[in-house]
């Protein structure tokens, strides 16, 4: 069980001042400093906390902030053509005020939604290691023991899931046979897990999903949460 800690804000302080991960650290502090696309920009480059409704029903996992999003803006799943996905799939169901997620002042506000990460810090090639992902599980079973009432949990991919799993065997769920296919779901008593394509520039490129596809996920998740 991790340590109790009983507010967002607090929780927001300890993963804003983390260092547990050099690696993660000094790529934070580095990658994108020679953009000429960026440049004069002031980036954030510290741990992201999640963003969101703290009463929401529904919890969406994603990998780990991106270098041109996160990284730079200080909010989760902005700035980016991930974000652009995202935060579109997140309107069309009705928990987003907004289509896009542009900068942590555009004002977009999420309704019975939570939007976290398995991992805080931007990671070389999009690549956490598990070590890496295990320093942070901290922060996300904190999450998910401030946010009580929570029913559905999508996650955006096999690393997210994963992550997961560990934070939710923190709090004894039986995590065993979970296994990330995209569309499945799992019932762990009072609450769903739902597994989702994570919305990269890859994935759509590829057709391995879409917004529309994306969106028929969460759409399920967040029908069950509100039963």
């Amino acid at each position: 069980m991790p340590d109790k800690v009983d507010s967002l804000e607090k929780l927001y302080s300890s993963i804003i001042q983390c260092t547990r991960c050099p690696r993660l650290v000094e790529f934070r502090n580095t990658v994108l400093s020679d953009s000429k696309k960026y440049s004069g920009e002031k980036f954030w480059r510290k741990p992201v906390p999640g963003f969101g409704d703290p009463a929401a029903r529904m919890i969406v996992v994603g990998l780990a902030p991106a270098a041109s999003g996160a990284n730079r803006t200080g909010r989760v799943f902005t700035g980016d053509k991930s974000s652009e996905v995202l935060v579109s799939a997140f309107h069309s169901i009705g928990v987003s005020n907004l289509s896009n997620s542009i900068s942590r002042d555009d004002g977009l506000v999420y309704t019975d939604l939570y939007l976290t990460l398995a991992v805080r810090c931007v990671p070389p090639d999009n690549r956490p290691t598990n070590d890496e992902v295990n320093n942070c599980k901290v922060f996300l079973a904190s999450e998910l023991a401030i946010l009580a009432r929570k029913k559905a949990i999508v996650a955006l991919g096999s690393i997210a899931l994963n992550s997961l799993k560990k934070s939710l065997s923190e709090f004894g769920y039986q995590v065993n046979g979970m296994k990330f296919q995209h569309g499945r779901s799992f019932d762990l008593g009072d609450i769903r897990v739902y597994c989702c394509y994570h919305p990269s520039p890859r994935n759509i490129n590829t057709g391995r999903t879409s917004v529309e596809d994306i969106a028929r996920v969460l759409k399920s998740a967040y029908d069950f949460a509100s039963l």
